[in-house]
């Protein structure tokens, strides 16, 4: 523990002399340069290192805008739709509006999901200065900046492992039809690069950032969801579809619940291992996005949760996935276990995050029987 206290302040040291250094250039140089150019050009000078300095503070105050306000953030943000109250599942006629079908609850809930990561908010991970990082530091190895882009790629994960599921399961008959051209335009954009700005070296030219892919997959779920509602689309809300989104979704936990365990065994420094964070927040993100996608499957696929006497432990899954969303420490902490002054946040973490993956295990077994 003390070896990685004394590099985490070794690198924060580093970090902070390149810092003062730039910055005693950036102010001390327009004065310097009065022994090298006088009068009108010397002021022309120092009025163009001073914008640039205006800019660059102008720049880090957006940034830190962009990192530490969280618009929309509310876990239980999925009980607004009134999933509970729906009486027909995804796909099926309403009963009481001719040539109308019910919407997907999971389409609506990704949806929203990307739209709060990528237009209510800012997409972190993809702007100049968090690639940039802290003067060749990269943000993940500071404590700053860096837990909003984690959360939102903990969030996109869940996003992407959805996208496939709908396009090849959920959006077809028995998965032997055509894919949905919508579903498919969605899985390919939402899998774009987390971390594209609008120019590029590999390869070298202007981009679409990514975003812009974000946002057109926004917009195919919705035109799915819409042609849905008329009918025209096809939500397959089978049994064996509901084990695959389980398994998969259990398996991604699984992953994240042995990188946190490793992290935690391997790195335990206190407040002082910086990369704790960044696996908190992931984790974080990725619970906080399969919460509000098990909420809207618990409609979309109301007919077989009821016949094979679900509701239970499909509502004990719930309830540990909200368990785990109310821890939300100011610091994230990778200490000791049963540490007093440092806790280990990831191994509490870790812990909920097993209890939800035993819950999804034991849903798909019933299922499979």
């Amino acid at each position: 523990m003390l070896d990685a206290v004394k590099r985490t302040f070794m690198g924060l040291w580093s970090a902070l002399r390149r810092s003062a250094g730039l910055l005693y250039i950036a102010v001390s140089w327009p004065f310097r340069a009065r022994h090298s150019a006088t009068g009108k050009r010397g002021l022309i000078f120092r009025a163009t290192v001073a914008l640039l300095v205006l800019v660059l503070i102008a720049a880090y105050g957006q940034f830190l805008w962009r990192t530490q306000v969280w618009n929309g953030f509310n876990p239980e943000f999925a009980k607004a739709y009134g999933f509970a109250d729906r009486k027909v599942a995804a796909g099926q006629s309403l009963p009481d509006k001719p040539g109308a079908c019910q919407n997907s609850g999971i389409v609506t809930t990704v949806a929203d999901l990307t739209d709060s990561n990528v237009n209510q908010n800012d997409w972190v991970s993809s702007t100049l200065l968090y690639k940039l990082g802290l003067f060749g530091l990269d943000w993940d190895d500071t404590p700053f900046f860096d837990n909003k882009a984690s959360f939102q790629r903990g969030v996109n994960q869940v996003a992407r492992r959805v996208a496939i599921e709908l396009a090849d399961n959920m959006g077809r008959v028995r998965g032997t039809s055509g894919i949905n051209a919508d579903l498919q335009d969605a899985r390919g954009n939402i899998q774009f690069d987390e971390s594209t700005w609008y120019f590029g070296l590999s390869p070298f030219g202007f981009k679409t950032p990514s975003p812009g892919y974000y946002r057109s997959a926004i917009k195919s779920w919705r035109k799915f969801n819409s042609d849905l509602e008329t009918c025209k689309a096809v939500f397959d809300a089978r049994a064996d579809n509901l084990v695959q989104l389980l398994d998969r979704s259990a398996n991604d936990l699984g992953n994240t619940s042995d990188i946190l365990r490793r992290r935690s065994e391997e790195h335990s420094a206190g407040w002082f291992d910086m990369r704790a964070d960044d696996r908190f927040w992931f984790a974080y993100g990725q619970l906080y996005a399969q919460y509000a996608i098990f909420q809207a499957a618990r409609a979309d696929f109301s007919d077989v949760i009821r016949e094979r006497n679900l509701t239970a432990i499909w509502t004990e899954m719930e309830k540990q996935m909200a368990a785990a969303l109310r821890i939300q420490p100011w610091i994230i902490s990778n200490g000791s276990e049963d540490g007093i002054f440092m806790p280990n946040h990831l191994s509490t973490m870790g812990f909920y995050i097993l209890r939800v993956r035993a819950n999804m295990v034991e849903l798909r077994g019933v299922l499979e029987r």
